[in-house]
């Protein structure tokens, strides 16, 4: 049974909220299925208008580009993800253990449940893995940073690097350590799919064991909390 969750975005990502009409909804939900059956590159509005049976004029009422489009799936997908890590580690006091748990969420965020009805999470994880370092790896970067595209990831990753300081008070690069865990946990999901002999790592049915065990060994190490690694 799907919930209902209205994640919160910077405003500049839209043109009208999308969350907030039908048509909007729908724009959402078959802008993430196209982007996975075609990618990002052969995405356009037109397509997307004639696959939801409206208008192209329409879809542009809400987004102004397919680029801000994919940075606001890309922020919805960051802001699900720092929702389910203050779920997960709700009343959790130790932070090895929340940092054990925000990683577990970061892998698995995608497999948990309810849904929210109107977004597959796991058809948008594959977009993050395969598509989702293009809505920063561009020449309007410092300008869409300006708007403030991408503050759902600081304050993300913000949020982590401070369990990542709570575990080891003088480890000197907590916030490259909390961005590093999303950024490696993707590359090295898509190596395992697509250039295998890039990584240690099988991923076979969207599994993501492998990751998980890998993502903990260079974290907890990384960290010199070798008794934490004894699971692993």
């Amino acid at each position: 049974m799907a919930i209902e969750i209205k994640i919160s975005l910077n405003e500049k990502l839209y043109l009208r909220n999308p969350q907030e009409t039908n048509l909007g909804k729908k724009i959402i939900q078959y802008s993430i299925i196209m982007i996975d059956e075609i990618g990002f590159e052969s995405f356009t509005f037109k397509k997307l208008a004639n696959r939801i049976e409206s208008t192209e004029a329409s879809v542009y009422r809400y987004f102004e580009n397919k680029h801000i489009l994919l940075v606001y799936l890309v922020s919805w997908y960051w802001e699900w993800v720092s929702y389910l890590i203050d779920i997960n580690t709700l009343n959790i006091k130790d932070d090895k253990e929340k940092l054990k748990i925000i990683i577990h969420t970061i892998i698995f965020a995608s497999k948990e449940n309810p849904s929210i009805e109107y977004v597959n999470e796991s058809v948008l994880h594959r977009i993050i893995i395969t598509e989702g370092s293009k809505a920063y790896h561009t020449k309007e970067v410092d300008n869409d940073n300006q708007d403030g595209f991408f503050l759902n990831y600081k304050i993300l990753c913000e949020k982590i690097a401070l369990i990542i300081q709570g575990v080891h008070a003088e480890f000197p690069y907590p916030h490259s350590l909390a961005s590093n865990l999303f950024e490696m946990t993707n590359n090295q999901i898509y190596f395992a799919l697509h250039l295998p002999r890039l990584t240690d790592v099988k991923v076979k049915n969207e599994d993501f064991t492998e990751v998980e065990k890998m993502m903990l060994y260079f974290a907890f190490s990384t960290l010199q909390c070798y008794d934490y690694l004894e699971d692993v």
